[in-house]
């Protein structure tokens, strides 16, 4: 068997798992949301490449095999399926001469290869009563059974398909060095000829857009030939093979709409209903004739814009056409004369099934993308199968991926934009931060000196003036520059402490003990006497990895905002809670403050932004929490809502190790 029949052109995937959808062998893998085609599982039957709207499948060719290594021989038949005539159907008449022009020695109709097993088929089903006989016409049905019913593979008729058939005949005529091509609408025929139950009858398959091919470059316009008659023998009734029910037609068996020993049945759907029937004994037929395509004028590579019914047509009328011309004793002595030809053949298993996975894993797969009741399992179909657990089953199987889940993928994808969206707004804090520390830095510095002499000689010169007690204006004017004076330096300090290069000085830290300070020293301040504050007491010990100092005045400056947010509030409430996991601890501080309005969340933690009266507030306290958290490898988050208070949110991880990390 030829490795990789049917491929999938990976740059043209596009994620739509039509052939998924459609591959009734589930022969299609998807790794990294590309198909790819299992060809140990592939039974070739081309339903993928029929639906893939991308072109992203491609079939093994044998075109340049057929031009560079068999037409060269000057020594070789072509052999054509009979639905040729729906392929070519103006030019069916004058295809033998463009064959022949292409350099086949003699151009026959594969037809002739249904009337030599017609016998055969005939005889087993008159003496064949225990088991319901299988059709073997068809190589996609017969792959069909081998991988994946292996105790219907006895039921298949023991005889070869009417390519194959045709191929011995002409050994045993032409003899045994002849080349000999098929061509036809079948993709699985070229898996057929070199299945290792058989001896190499045939040299290559062509489908008919490849012989097109080959005319096309040897520039043969077949348009401008002759009509010609095919080279003997001539078929008879076989040429309906591509018809459903053709196989019956030339075996001569009865056929009849109540008839229940005779089952005829066309196209995926129905293939796979009758298969699973008879493997479940639910089916008494004695004889099922099977096409997995609706005949093989619906093949994969049938090759024509015509409808199904223009097809069918097309060949009927090739078939009135020629059916008198026929000289049947000719016909019946060509039979007569492989009366000593075998044309029987053996099949075997090629079991491909996987073991179903157990209800425990079906259930952890669901679960992972998102479904853990039944009324989770939305069963779209957008992954390529009928339901959630059949894709589920088919992840166990190792045949799907989990982001073959539409909702699922939706929701990874939400998912993950707003987590960019988040890491992209961090960013431009963080460029923020870096680039205004860089300002602060250098002006702070050159502020701090002169502020000093200020500070110097208006202490010098209050004492002064209170010495030769002048007027208490006098002195209370000079205090004043002096208050204003230290309020600068203050501001400063700020700045330097914002702008500063910092390391982190790591070691153990109770959260517990770290937020009972900072509660102790803000309830020391008489204007936060009104406040309630509510701690968690269930735990005693959260430690985590921290510099101890800088958390702490995080979390003072976190509380005193949330105390002045509350001063004109009819109810003063703060509440302070701690989760944590192994992982990491979660700290939110709740107030029933004025809140912060919407316009406002995109500046709440950019530096010299405040909403406190003049003289309140630096607008630098947010942006320090922010800087040190983020050294500590944690985030901070708010909520917030008018008029109903504010919670802030720390995540902080519990193990911590950096160097040399920088506030901004």
């Amino acid at each position: 068997m030829n490795d990789g029949i049917v491929t999938t052109i990976l740059d043209k995937c596009r994620r739509c798992y039509s052939c998924v959808r459609e591959c009734p062998a589930k022969a299609i893998r998807v790794i990294n949301g590309q198909a790819t085609v299992l060809t140990e599982r592939c039974i070739v039957c081309g339903h993928c490449i029929k639906v893939c709207s991308q072109n992203a499948k491609q079939i093994l060719s044998d075109v340049e095999k057929v031009i560079n290594e068999i037409l060269v021989t000057n020594n070789s038949i072509a052999i054509i399926a009979p639905s040729f005539a729906a392929s070519f159907p103006g030019n069916y008449a004058k295809l033998p001469a463009a064959l022949r022009k292409a350099g086949f020695s003699k151009v026959i109709e594969t037809a002739f290869g249904a009337d030599l097993i017609s016998e055969y088929y005939l005889k087993e089903f008159q003496t064949e009563k225990e088991k319901t006989i299988i059709s073997s016409a068809c190589p996609a049905v017969v792959n069909y059974i081998e991988k994946y019913y292996k105790e219907l593979v006895p039921n298949i008729t023991k005889v070869v398909s009417p390519m194959i058939a045709v191929g011995r005949y002409l050994r045993e005529t032409e003899g045994k060095d002849i080349k000999i091509v098929f061509i036809g609408p079948c993709i699985a025929k070229k898996d057929e000829y070199t299945d290792d139950m058989l001896n190499n009858e045939i040299d290559a398959v062509l489908t008919f857009n490849e012989i097109k091919k080959i005319l096309l470059e040897k520039n043969i316009l077949i348009d401008e030939l002759e009509e010609s008659n095919f080279d003997p023998p001539h078929a008879l009734m076989g040429k309906a093979y591509p018809l459903a029910g053709g196989l019956l037609k030339s075996t001569n068996i009865p056929e009849d709409i109540l008839e229940k020993k005779i089952i005829v049945v066309e196209g995926k759907k129905k293939v796979m209903e009758i298969i699973d029937e008879i493997a479940n004994n639910n089916i008494n037929a004695e004889f099922v004739d099977i096409l997995f395509c609706e005949g093989c004028i619906s093949g994969p590579a049938i090759d024509s814009n015509l409808n199904y019914y223009s097809r069918r047509e097309k060949v009927i009328k090739y078939i009135e056409h020629k059916i008198n011309s026929v000289d049947k004793q000719i016909w019946k002595s060509n039979l007569y004369n492989a009366r000593n030809i075998d044309f029987s053949r053996e099949f075997k298993s090629k079991n491909q099934k996987r073991p179903y996975p157990t209800e425990e894993r079906i259930k952890e797969i669901l679960a992972e993308t998102n479904k853990f009741t039944p009324e989770d399992e939305l069963n779209c179909g957008a992954c390529g199968y009928n339901s959630c657990r059949e894709n589920a089953v088919a992840i166990a199987k190792g045949l799907a991926e989990n982001e073959m889940c539409l909702p699922y993928l939706i929701d990874k994808i939400d998912k993950a934009y707003k987590e960019l969206s988040s890491a992209q707004e961090q960013l431009q804090s963080a460029e923020k931060l870096a680039s205004i520390g860089q300002l602060v830095a250098g002006i702070a510095h050159e502020i701090n000196n002169p502020l000093g002499t200020i500070l110097l000689y208006s202490s010098m010169l209050k004492n002064d003036l209170a010495e030769k007690k002048f007027e208490l204006q006098n002195i209370e004017d000079v205090k004043l520059i002096i208050d204003e004076a230290t309020r600068c330096k203050n501001i400063v300090s700020d700045l330097l402490n914002f702008a500063r290069q910092s390391k982190l000085k790591i070691s153990p830290v109770n959260i517990y003990e770290l937020l009972d300070d900072v509660v102790r020293s803000v309830k020391f301040n008489p204007r936060n006497k009104d406040i309630i504050i509510n701690k968690e007491e269930e735990q005693k010990r959260c430690v985590i990895d921290g510099d101890q100092d800088q958390l702490k005045q995080v979390f003072l400056n976190l509380i005193s905002n949330s105390c002045e947010a509350m001063i004109e509030s009819n109810e003063k409430l703060l509440s302070l809670v701690i989760h944590e996991n192994n992982d990491h601890v979660d700290i939110e501080i709740k107030d029933t403050g004025a809140g912060i309005p919407k316009e406002n969340y995109g500046r709440i933690f950019t530096p010299f932004f405040t909403t406190k009266k003049i003289g309140m507030g630096t607008g630098l306290g947010l942006a320090i929490s922010y800087g040190i958290i983020k050294m500590h490898k944690g985030d901070i988050t708010f909520q917030s809502e008018a008029g109903k208070g504010t919670s802030f949110f720390v995540r902080l991880p519990k193990y911590l190790v950096i160097q040399n990390v920088n506030l901004n």
